[in-house]
């Protein structure tokens, strides 16, 4: 009998919340919990543009992603010089944070001219089968040349730990450049297969411009990845 209730206790807490993972909040119930006295005491200073909600067997939590809005452009799109995402954990009925992420355009000597989330790219899901949910966070920048000389961060939050890849594209093979940091080698590989699916989605898209052999040299766990490698 304790057996079956060990076994039925596992399937739970495995089960019912990797089904519960990402949701997106709707704007009403995000104005009622994330009010300015909330805002004030995690800090979070910028607009927020989304909101995702999932539940592990951690217990539930928030992700705010939020962007400066400092702008508004020619063609109508809102301009943003940071981004910042702040994830609070729901308990009790109280807040507490969990991390937070932030980031900037280098204006000055990147000539970048605007920082977003790029939602599409963005997931909170349990990718190791551990009940637990792995944030992958997605933002990039914009230059001159659009994407061709912008840059890329993709950040996965692995039990409450940040890993980071970061890419500067460029027009020419010499400027781009690929950053891993050490640890993202020794992440669980169904999540390291699904930050690597996201990169090919990005380069087919021509977000990102990737030094050429970028895949191989990952397969060697390089971390620091040029087109003269």
């Amino acid at each position: 009998m304790k057996k079956l209730a060990s076994i039925l206790l596992f399937i739970t807490s495995t089960t019912i919340y990797s089904v519960r993972a990402q949701v997106i909040m709707p704007e009403k119930e995000v104005t009622q919990i994330f009010t300015a006295a909330v805002k004030s005491q995690f800090n979070i200073q910028y607009p927020i543009f989304r909101v995702y909600k999932y539940i592990d067997k951690a217990g539930q939590f928030y992700t705010l992603l939020t962007e400066s809005r400092d702008s508004i452009g020619s063609n109508k799109d809102t301009i943003s010089f940071n981004v910042k995402a702040v994830t609070l954990k729901s308990e009790n009925g109280k807040l507490s944070k969990a991390w937070e992420l932030s980031d900037a355009a280098d204006k000055a000597k990147k000539g970048e001219q605007a920082i977003w989330f790029w939602s599409k790219y963005i997931d909170f899901k349990d990718l190791d089968k551990e009940a637990m949910t792995e944030a992958i966070i997605v933002y990039g920048t914009e230059g001159a040349n659009h994407f061709e000389d912008g840059r890329i961060g993709i950040a996965i939050f692995y039990k409450g730990q940040k890993t980071m890849v970061r890419q500067q594209n460029g027009t020419l093979d010499f400027e781009r450049k690929l950053q891993v940091e050490k640890q993202f080698y020794n992440l669980p590989k169904p999540i390291q297969q699904a930050v690597i699916e996201k990169m090919k989605a990005l380069a087919k898209k021509w977000q990102a411009i990737f030094p050429v052999g970028w895949e191989q040299a990952m397969a060697k766990k390089q971390t620091v990845i040029t087109g003269k490698n």
